[in-house]
């Protein structure tokens, strides 16, 4: 999750919350593209997941990074919970998840080198103090108890608010996995519609990388218990976002948007301020209970925009949030995905011609049926391992176009960083169908056996 935002001065006008969002805009040339990933940390010995402290630990793992590989540590009330190093960050997701949040970089090949180099320091410190790590969608094994919540404010506050608007709130923090990338835009219509393209097909990428077919031991009756868990935890805050296909959407309808979210808590001097369930709208009138008399900055606005978790969320640039962590292989699957159907205006154009004619009904039960079937899912006449076929086809097309080179020009292009996802396509199996396959074969129902053959 993010870290708190800082630069921004007192808001003095409503207008600057959506000028915030137009400050986004970039010519084509200056697009970058940011990965993040998530993987759960466990003890090799036990298969238990990693304290926060002691010799085998998280505060382990970010102190031999610290110490070996240059990277600068991030506190919070003398607590070692973060690192940052040119442009990129290491953070804590509540239970001990450990995520990169990649710099922006201008082509896959140079953020595929960015994760390889990320897991190769990361296996050395684990394998050090007798640690593994694991790509997956959800926690397979792990009860909530035995996750620990890391010692973050925002965390603290998040977890006892989560039981209050949803069931599945608590799993989502301490047990789920993802893997997202972040994208510019060129304008508001660029924005408008790049937004409506990532909604409505974040099912398909939810069905290529569903991986999280178990849960608390057993088969869970679902390929994507990840993206399940998204449907019950907070409606005020999740979901597809319908008003983004209505006329008229834009930077302030989407602002609108946010500013209907409740809050979490403002962040001031090192501290998080409880504003649970309280109104951002109340705070730019100076009525915040949590604060009364004080108004908000910009930093807070972008603080606040982090709170809101839709299949697709805005803030100077867009974010794909629909796929389960997994494998190394499909890290860098992921921004290819998205990178070669956003960023060439004819393959986003064909992308927006798959999807233009669905309503909210469909949208919606294509999410549904992706967390359910992956791959085999189908609504109406749609078939979900046709339609992924169709678009790995238009974002192939769109890297082609591309055409940035990697490999000091051995490599024409970034279309073979798909392999992994066209394999999934041809043999209609997503990861979680993989490991289903395992699970009812050769490990005889032994889940422990997860570990040793899916870590990095």
């Amino acid at each position: 999750m993010s870290i708190p935002q800082s630069g921004g001065g007192p808001i003095e006008r409503f207008e600057q919350l959506a000028e915030y969002m137009e400050a986004g805009c970039k010519p084509k040339q200056d697009w970058r593209i940011g990965t993040e990933h998530e993987k759960f940390g466990y003890c090799k010995d036990t298969l238990l997941p990693l304290p926060y402290e002691g010799p085998r630990s998280i505060l382990a793992m970010l102190e031999g990074l610290r110490d070996g590989y240059g990277w600068s540590p991030v506190e919070e009330k003398g607590k070692l919970i973060g690192l940052t190093k040119d442009g990129a960050n290491v953070s804590l997701e509540p239970g001990g998840q450990l995520e990169l949040s990649g710099a922006p970089l201008e082509t896959i090949h140079q953020t595929c080198d960015e994760v390889n180099e990320h897991l190769r320091e990361v296996q050395t410190v684990a394998e050090r103090i007798g640690a593994g790590f694991i790509g997956l969608g959800a926690a397979p094994v792990w009860t909530h108890e035995q996750m620990p919540l890391m010692p973050k404010g925002r965390y603290k506050l998040m977890d006892g608010y989560m039981r209050k608007v949803g069931t599945l709130g608590t799993q989502m923090m301490r047990r789920t996995c993802t893997v997202q990338v972040n994208l510019d835009f060129g304008s508001e219509a660029d924005f408008v519609q790049k937004m409506r393209v990532a909604l409505a097909l974040q099912p398909v990428a939810t069905a290529l990388f569903a991986n999280s077919p178990f849960f608390e031991g057993k088969v869970n009756g679902l390929k994507s218990w990840r993206s399940r868990i998204w449907r019950d935890l907070d409606n005020s805050r999740t979901g597809m976002l319908p008003f983004a296909f209505e006329d008229g959407f834009g930077f302030q309808r989407y602002v609108d948007y946010i500013l209907d979210v409740p809050m979490y808590f403002v962040y001031r001097d090192g501290h998080y301020i409880d504003a649970l369930g309280q109104s951002f709208r109340d705070f730019l009138k100076g009525e915040l209970p949590a604060l009364p008399g004080e108004k908000p900055t910009l930093s807070d606005w972008a603080d606040h925009m982090t709170t809101a978790f839709p299949e697709a969320r805005a803030k100077k640039f867009i974010e794909m949030r629909g796929a389960d962590g997994g494998p190394w292989r499909r890290l860098c699957a992921l921004p290819a995905f998205w990178v070669g159907l956003l960023y060439d205006q004819s393959a986003l154009d064909a992308a927006w011609d798959v999807a233009r004619g669905w309503d909210a009904e469909t949208r919606d039960a294509l999410r549904v049926a992706a967390s359910v079937d992956a791959l085999h899912a189908r609504v109406g006449r749609i078939d979900m391992r046709d339609l992924a076929r169709e678009l790995l086809a238009i974002s192939e097309a769109g890297l082609k176009a591309r055409a940035r080179e990697g490999g000091e020009g051995m490599i024409p292009d970034e279309t073979h960083f798909l392999d992994a996802l066209k394999d999934s396509v041809e043999s209609g199996k997503s990861p979680a169908d993989e490991l289903l396959d395992h699970y009812n074969g050769d490990w005889h129902g032994d889940l422990n056996r997860i570990y040793a053959e899916y870590s990095y």
